[in-house]
């Protein structure tokens, strides 16, 4: 470990250096990225170099214990064993960060909840998971960004987009993706039944022009009479917009701005983040076709949660957990869910990389 403390030092220095070129801060794109590479690596480095100093004092507390001195000798031995408690402590850590870190989890991130079977509860259900994102977003200081939403008759939601932009966002989020089921008695209900419906969640990375190019001749760009609430201004202006990716088929819509420029805009923010989802997962698959993570963020179709109504009770399928406060939940309180998803995730990331000293 004491070689890998060194070289991350090195590595942490160069990169300093760099930054103190005087030419580099003409290269925007490179010294964001040099700036943003140096910030993930400031924690890595400061540990790394505690441990380097811890090993240097326990090599010169061991040489005393084999000299003369046996005034020296007293002072260092009860030295020895704080300082051996502390560099395995410090290894631990290092272990830890030297995991390779998703590039993709500081990203701003595209949430996308579509109501699924259950009819209108479905959608009722669609739009209490998109209050509750909202209200985590609100705890988190995040700035949200409605991209595009389509209502039900009884104030549910059967499709809402929308942009969550801020530090992390992607990497608390991205676990969210999959199959949300609801078991409650809906309000429709007059015999009282239990009832079972469900909504589909996909948490994607919101890709940037450098992440992924878009070719013109590769769209078809539609306008179109904005549907649903608007006035005047829906039924006189074709604002809104449908683009398709003619290579993939993939369709994306928006029609929240009474602007055809800014529905544009949204929809190609919206088309860039599904086209880098799909290529992220084709390489993800291109690396680790066995990998079967528990926490896996890439299987929609996949049931990954239960609200029990009744009970009170959230369960999370995936890594076993079961929590009763399904209020405070719903009302934004995830972070304990996403805590301990985190934390399964990077046990399985230690157990495949098998870090070794």
């Amino acid at each position: 470990m004491i070689d890998k403390a060194k070289a991350i030092l090195d590595q942490f220095r160069e990169l300093d250096e760099q930054l103190r070129q005087p030419d580099i801060t003409a290269d925007l794109k490179k010294y964001q990225r040099l700036m943003r590479e140096r910030r993930h690596m400031e924690e890595l480095a400061e540990k790394a170099g505690r441990y380097v100093e811890l090993s240097e004092q326990l090599s010169e507390d061991e040489e005393i214990l084999q000299g003369d001195d046996d005034e020296l000798k007293e002072l260092v031995k009860d030295e020895i064993g704080g300082l051996k408690t502390a560099l395995a402590e410090l290894e631990e850590r290092l272990k830890v960060l030297l995991i390779p870190k998703d590039p993709d989890d500081d990203k701003n991130t595209i949430l996308e909840i579509r109501s699924g079977t259950g009819g209108e509860e479905a959608a009722l259900f669609a739009a209490d998971l998109y209050r509750m994102y909202m209200r985590y977003a609100e705890q988190r200081n995040w700035k949200t960004e409605l991209l595009d939403m389509s209502g039900s008759e009884t104030g549910g939601i059967k499709e809402v987009i929308v942009s969550i932009i801020g530090d992390g966002a992607y990497g608390d989020l991205k676990f969210e993706s999959g199959v949300h089921r609801v078991q409650r008695v809906p309000v429709t209900e007059s015999s009282g039944r239990l009832h079972t419906s469900a909504a589909t969640v996909a948490v994607l990375p919101e890709a940037e022009e450098v992440d992924l190019e878009i070719n013109d001749e590769d769209l078809k760009i539609d306008t179109y009479r904005a549907s649903g609430a608007g006035g005047q201004h829906v039924n006189k202006t074709e604002s809104a917009i449908r683009i398709t990716h003619l290579p993939s088929g993939l369709v994306v819509t928006c029609q929240d701005e009474k602007s055809q420029h800014k529905n544009r805009e949204r929809a190609l923010k919206v088309l860039r983040s599904r086209l880098y989802e799909m290529k992220q997962k084709k390489l993800a698959d291109e690396r680790a076709k066995t990998r079967k993570s528990m926490v896996s963020t890439g299987d929609r179709s996949a049931k990954i949660r239960t609200y029990n109504f009744p009970q009170g009770r959230l369960t999370d399928h995936r890594i076993n957990l079961t929590l009763y406060k399904l209020t405070a939940i719903l009302d934004g309180d995830l972070s304990e869910v996403i805590e301990a998803l985190k934390i399964e995730d990077m046990k399985i990331k230690m157990d495949e990389a098998r870090v070794t000293v």
